[in-house]
């Protein structure tokens, strides 16, 4: 029942952002990327998408207390 929920509010936090998705601050990771990341947090959880013409992809979700700069 918890994963479940988890993934309710993953996919409602999504949906949620997808009017404005490029509106918010986009994520500076270490590498070079040819698409600016975005953040969405979610619990203990951080959702990276990126903004393709006008689709809104999921690139990772990763547990917050991991060391993201070295991941992301």
């Amino acid at each position: 029942m918890a994963a479940g929920k988890l993934v309710d509010d993953v996919q409602e936090s999504i949906r949620n952002r997808l009017p404005s998705a490029e509106a918010f601050e986009q994520y500076h990771s270490a590498k070079e990327r040819q698409y600016p990341y975005y953040r969405i947090y979610v619990r203990n959880y951080i959702i990276f998408y990126v903004v393709i013409d006008d689709v809104m992809e999921v690139r990772r979700i990763v547990y917050s207390r991991r060391n993201i700069s070295k991941e992301i």
